[in-house]
């Protein structure tokens, strides 16, 4: 982080990725939780030689900067203090703001070997996290969950002390054995008794250094009767979603979880959900060589291969459910546990990093599953025949979760296609494949930073920032934030028409309808007077933002004054607020948003979906203003 860019940061105050310490009388002990926080996190930079003062933040720097450098590199290298070294020379450095010096230290997200990052010799005490702009101490699950991935040892492996084959349920065993013969009916392995067969599948083992055997982990997960699979894994629970209708006030239409009506193993939920997940899949289909109509295509191929690695590749012994829904735009893969594998590496291909090597052969003895590291490449080249919006993988590390996000929507509809040239107008022509990748995901997810471009454009992130930055110099973007929390989204200009129905439903061309009943703007007006009327009432919103809007640093009762101000004109979204107070969404949403929502001074437009892609706010009557 340069000088310059500590100052503008400064004006956004802490976040979940930088923390300012003033270290005026040494380093403060809560330095370390917020390093430990940083590095089991997504990594982030400290600031030392920054105090709070009334007016918010302010560089007041350190006198004596080395010494503190010295007894940093000597605690952070003492394993009574700090459990490993986490920080390289590199990311630690003495800078120069406004005249003072500060130490910089820039903490890197640490490896799956190297978490839990704890403190003073205890992990299940002196592990934290980050969470938003704060720090907290892990609890005992989360931190024997990064315990779980540090180890070499396949999880799936281990040997649970009191079952045997009773917990398995024996139609499920037959179900496997015949789907197998069938695929390969001369395999060796269907000559074996039963207690063999499962002993090569790595349904049964024996530790060669204990003595000990019986059932496996990974054999309770594929063949088990629910009670078992509850007294082995305390917390299983899969659970698959369909919802398929318009109404926001209708959670599923169709549900399979863990209710008793059914043995549910992941032998059987895969059998049950992958019919239902290509049920009604609207593709053309293709022939073979010998001119015979092929029933799958790739598209078939990708959701078996997503299904298949959410089972395979979560953490069955966390806290959190395997979750799959299907949506009439998208079908959602969750579960548990972070990635063990760089993000860029698992779009790459070629790398696998499997949690339960043991279920995932039990799969691909079926034909299911890819162990080479290829099977999402699968899915992404299923995507792009399709010109579907690339699959999306996020992480959450507060939560210790994945999902991979599968839309089933065009990359670039006709409709948008239309909006991003009314935008650039007749450069439009001169635009490459990535620029207009770039000006189509600002438009369909309303804010986008390098990060959510880099798995749709095949650029280096640096030749991405390029883009970013010439769209913002020609006016097709508008920038807030700064750093990592750089987010891009429409200039203003072209935001009008998006957010002229004050949060009413989009229509299924992506355009956001005007209300018709709204400020003026009645059926039967001619678009001249909605233009009129929506640029009217936009100036007003704008005036009102103006006093924040024009300051750098404004104080928070003014901000939160003037958010009940806008919003008791119509409903806002998120987005329409950023861009009206000239603040990053994120940045508000947490300092300001949930404060207000919990004060009652705010009312949510959804309030049982607080994560509702349309949600909106508007000021309750007993707001001040």
């Amino acid at each position: 982080m340069s000088p310059d860019e500590i100052l503008r940061q400064l004006d956004l105050g802490e976040d979940q990725d930088v923390e300012f310490k003033a270290a005026e009388a040494g380093l403060p002990r809560s330095l370390w939780e917020t390093l430990s926080a940083f590095a089991n996190t997504e990594g982030g930079t400290l600031v030392l030689g920054v105090s709070e003062v009334d007016q918010g933040l302010e560089v007041t720097g350190l006198r004596r900067p080395e010494s503190l450098l010295k007894i940093f590199w000597d605690t952070h290298n003492n394993s009574q203090k700090l459990s490993g070294p986490i920080c390289s020379p590199s990311d630690v450095r003495i800078a120069v703001v406004n005249g003072r010096k500060v130490i910089v230290i820039s903490v890197p997200r640490a490896t799956r070997m190297q978490r839990p990052v704890f403190l003073y010799g205890n992990p299940l005490t002196g592990t934290y996290k980050r969470n938003f702009e704060g720090d907290y101490r892990c609890t005992e699950s989360e931190v024997r969950q990064m315990l779980r991935d540090a180890s070499d040892d396949p999880q799936d492996a281990q040997i649970l002390e009191g079952f045997d084959l009773d917990d398995l349920d024996r139609e499920t065993l037959a179900a496997y054995r015949n789907r197998f013969g069938s695929r390969d009916p001369d395999h060796p392995f269907l000559a074996l008794s039963e207690w063999d067969f499962l002993e090569r599948l790595g349904a049964l083992r024996r530790d060669r250094k204990s003595g000990a055997e019986g059932l496996t982990l990974a054999g309770l997960l594929m063949f088990g009767r629910e009670r078992s699979l509850l007294d082995g894994v305390s917390h299983y629970h899969v659970d698959y979603q369909e919802a398929m209708s318009d109404d926001p006030e209708v959670r599923w239409t169709y549900r399979l979880t863990v209710d008793g009506k059914w043995e549910p193993n992941l032998f059987n939920f895969y059998y049950r959900v992958y019919p239902r997940l290509v049920e009604g899949l609207d593709l053309p289909f293709k022939l073979d060589r010998s001119a015979v109509r092929l029933e799958e295509t790739h598209v078939h191929e990708a959701l078996r291969e997503a299904l298949v690695n959410t089972l395979i590749h979560a953490d069955h012994q966390s806290a959190r459910p395997i979750t799959v829904i299907k949506r009439r735009d998208a079908f959602i893969f969750t579960n548990p546990g972070r990635l063990r594998i760089p993000r860029e590496m698992l779009y790459q291909g070629g790398v696998s990093d499997p949690r339960n090597p043991n279920l995932q052969k039990m799969f691909q003895l079926l034909g299911l599953g890819e162990k080479a590291g290829s099977g999402f490449q699968k899915i992404l080249r299923a995507w792009r025949e399709q010109h579907w919006l690339i699959p999306f993988v996020a992480e959450h590390p507060v939560l210790e979760m994945t999902r991979i996000f599968l839309p089933v929507s065009s990359m670039i509809p006709e409709a948008i296609e239309q909006e991003i040239r009314a935008i650039v107008g007749d450069q439009y022509a001169s635009l490459d494949e990535s620029d207009r990748v770039i000006l189509m995901l600002a438009h369909r997810f309303g804010e986008v930073g390098n990060a959510d471009i880099q798995p749709y454009c095949p650029d280096h992130p640096r030749d991405i920032g390029v883009r970013l930055r010439r769209f913002v110099a020609k006016g097709w973007l508008s920038k807030t934030g700064h750093t990592r929390g750089t987010r891009y989204r429409l200039p203003a200009s072209a935001s009008l028409d998006l957010f002229a129905g004050g949060g009413d439903a989009v229509s299924s061309s992506g355009h956001f309808a005007v209300s018709s009943g709204h400020s003026g703007v009645a059926t039967g007006h001619s678009e001249a007077h909605q233009d009129v009327a929506i640029e009217g009432e936009q100036g007003a919103l704008r005036q009102l933002a103006a006093p924040v809007r024009d300051k750098g640093r404004a104080p928070k009762e003014l901000v939160e004054q003037t958010i009940a101000s806008l919003c008791r004109a119509r409903w806002l979204t998120l987005r329409e607020l950023a861009e009206l107070l000239g603040r990053d969404s994120e940045a508000l949403r947490k300092h300001y948003i949930t404060r207000l929502l919990r004060q009652g001074r705010l009312l949510p437009r959804y309030p049982h979906h607080p994560n509702h892609p349309e949600q909106a706010y508007q000021a309750s009557e007993s707001a001040s203003v």
